[in-house]
């Protein structure tokens, strides 16, 4: 390249600096008097320096949205947590991705465990692993349900500064906006809701829109009572007090008695399920330690039964988790995280699959139809009957195909064992040195010799092994062993021949496939069970609603069976039927709900709304409520205990039973059986 070139690179270069300088200069000085300089000071005053959670989890939530199988379970989990923090994308993006994290944390490292543990039985491995993710969620569970119990404390304290600013400003709705200005607590975000419903131009029809979005009941009986004082008037009471504020304070009586109810029933459950799940962690290390020091256990635990005890206390272990679980429900999160369109209900559009499900589906207006429908209303459960039979098709097909498999597993196992377990012509009660160890597993590949060349023959007898083993390498005519090595070769042969699937076994597996068949009826009649438990807990919360409202002007029959619909549970069904035909004639509507119900109290509930309906006013017909309120109060106290009790007795038997099952069945019981038996084989060969 010429000089002449050079040079005229090197200024064109140096001119392109001093081109780009000046138009920085310029450009800087223009952004000095703009709005971006004021932009970056306002940033650089609000900007954190040190690391920030807050942060930190909405970049998580970012994240996490982005990874498929996670994406769908944190849209499940917000679901829930969406009705707490109402109307709070940041908040609802915060708690779903701590808790998601939380549950993330504590999988890996049992995951981790369990990898170790089990890695020398794939079987185990995969069972504890499918299971590990119904514990994960089940903890998160327990995560947003104290999430609503923090809430349900807060409101506690919410309606008591509720009684101070109703005193100051007497007036609802600017009671509930002073109140509602504290932006730390969850609480405060459920009343600024109900003040912005209170002063809308439309207040009935965004109260009945709160209804189907609150966290609780207690915050819908608080909605209702605010509202209707608000256009009703306040009133006084026989002692001169406010009916508003007292109305306040039976809500917040109730609930006291829920949160110490909730209190007892974490207290009384909190370890029994980590209780039911720790058997199945122990599994793997008791078996090695009973093998290491009883090598005599080897042929139960290498063995057929041992897998089928492993199997069983596995099985033992979920079901006693799932029971474990639906008896600490305490209904804490009122909102239902349920799909609208699950999986089932993809399975049965498929025309040919539908005809499947359906030739299952009781007709309609048969007795099993009607049977089945009772249930599905007694147990709560939100699935529609179809999706019940696809759920029990699909448990029965993976029920009996799995038993099928494990049953061919069993099998193999055999086999494997009499190919690989350490062969000696002496009863050894105590662990082998390692000579022996390696005479035996000497006489063992001996032995596999003989059962390669004559598996198959099924009526094969000792003289002819006997006629083989001479012909072999390993024996001569007079041999002192030949006689007892040719028995314990057609012993094994006689297990390898005879370990394949057998027609009693698909007989097995098709029991197994009907109890898998029946397992969510079964599970809906534990949950009807468990309900009818609540019965009386949900009838004194209707005598405290009827207490609320029965000295409010205008309310009639018709309200309070709205209002009873509107917190029931258990007896949803029949009263929403009375609503329905309450038009058609009011008397022929509660004769009907009083037949359709057995519970002697909700009986005496309906006949005094008959009573009201023709007779006397409301506060007459429940004037005895009012009298025995301290009665009605202890006497719920008395049954939150002993239902408190009654569940921790069940809940302990079934908790326990996986843990008596391991050490009893999987130790002790193989270990002084095999152990008995091994000595008085030991003193046969003595003798």
């Amino acid at each position: 390249m010429s000089t002449d070139m050079l040079k005229y690179i090197l200024f064109g270069a140096i001119g392109l600096f001093v081109l780009i300088i000046i138009a920085y200069v310029i450009l800087n000085k223009k952004l000095a008097k703009s709005e971006y300089r004021q932009i970056k000071k306002l940033q650089q005053g609000t900007r954190r320096q040190s690391f920030s959670m807050e942060i930190f989890y909405q970049k998580a939530y970012i994240t996490c949205i982005r990874i498929p199988f996670i994406k769908r379970y944190l849209y499940k989990l917000r679901r829930r947590i969406e009705i707490i923090n109402i109307d709070d994308e940041y908040a609802t993006r915060r708690d779903a991705t701590k808790i998601l994290l939380k549950a993330i944390i504590i999988l890996i490292p049992i995951v981790i465990l369990t990898i170790i543990l089990t890695k020398q039985n794939i079987l185990l491995m995969s069972i504890l692993l499918i299971f590990e993710l119904f514990i994960v969620d089940t903890m998160v569970d327990g995560m947003v349900d104290k999430i609503d119990n923090n809430l349900l404390k807060e409101q506690v304290d919410f309606f008591a500064e509720i009684r101070h600013a109703y005193h100051e400003y007497n007036m609802v709705e600017e009671a509930i906006y002073q109140i509602s200005l504290d932006d730390e607590k969850n609480v405060s975000k459920q009343g600024e809701k109900v003040y912005e419903i209170l002063i809308s131009d439309d207040p009935e029809t965004e109260l009945e829109k709160y209804y189907d979005v609150a966290p609780n009941s207690y915050l819908k009986e608080f909605a209702g009572i605010s509202y209707m004082t608000k256009e009703f008037g306040d009133r006084k009471d026989n002692d001169n007090s406010s009916l508003y504020l007292k109305n306040i304070d039976n809500i917040t009586q109730e609930m006291q008695i829920e949160i110490l109810k909730r209190d007892k029933l974490n207290y009384v459950f909190q370890s029994l399920s980590v209780i039911s799940i720790v058997p199945v962690l122990l599994l793997e290390p008791l078996k090695n330690w009973c093998i290491s020091n009883f090598s005599f256990t080897s042929s139960f635990y290498n063995g057929k039964l041992g897998l089928i005890a492993q199997v069983l206390i596995v099985v033992l272990t979920v079901v006693s988790y799932i029971l474990t679980r639906k008896l600490k429900d305490n209904g804490g999160v009122q909102t239902s995280s349920t799909n609208e369109h699950p999986w089932q209900e993809k399975v049965y559009k498929n025309p040919l699959l539908r005809k499947v499900v359906n030739s299952f589906v009781p007709k309609q207006g048969s007795k099993d139809y009607k049977k089945m429908q009772r249930l599905l209303k007694d147990s709560a459960s939100k699935a529609k009957m179809e999706w019940i039979y696809v759920n029990r098709i699909c448990f029965f097909m993976v029920t009996f195909i799995a038993t099928i498999i494990f049953t061919t597993q069993l099998h193999k196992l055999a086999i494997d064992y009499v190919y690989t377990e350490p062969t000696t012509r002496t009863q050894v009660l105590g662990t082998m040195s390692d000579k022996d160890l390696e005479n035996a597993q000497e006489l063992t590949e001996q032995d596999n010799y003989f059962i390669d060349k004559l598996k198959g023959d099924l009526d094969i007898t000792v003289e002819q092994i006997k006629r083989e083993m001479v012909r072999s390498q390993y024996y001569t005519d007079t041999d002192e062993n030949l006689d007892t090595d040719a028995e314990r070769i057609l012993g094994k042969l006689n297990i390898v021949n005879s370990e394949g699937l057998k027609w009693f076994e698909i007989l097995i597996a098709i029991g197994f496939a009907i109890c898998g068949y029946m397992a969510p009826v079964w599970l809906m009649m534990f949950q009807k069970r468990m309900r009818q438990m609540e019965m009386d807990n949900e009838v004194m919360q209707f005598q405290t609603i009827i207490l609320m409202l029965m000295k409010i002007e205008r309310v009639n029959v018709e309200m309070i069976l709205e209002w009873l619909e509107r917190y029931s549970n258990i007896f949803k069904e029949p009263i929403a039927r009375c609503v329905n035909n309450y038009e058609a004639g009011a008397w022929e509507a509660l004769e009907e709900l009083k037949n359709s119900v057995s519970n002697q109290s909700m009986i005496r509930i309906v006949e005094s709304l008959q009573a009201a309906v023709e007779k006397i006013p409301i506060r007459e017909a429940f004037d005895e409520l009012d009298a025995d309120r301290d009665y009605h109060r202890e006497k719920r106290k008395a049954t939150n205990e002993q239902f408190i009790s009654k569940k921790g007795i069940i809940g302990k038997v079934v908790g326990f039973a996986p843990m008596v099952c391991l050490f009893v069945g999987y130790l002790i019981i193989p270990l002084v059986f095999i152990g008995l038996t091994s000595m008085s084989g030991a003193f046969s060969g003595l003798q």
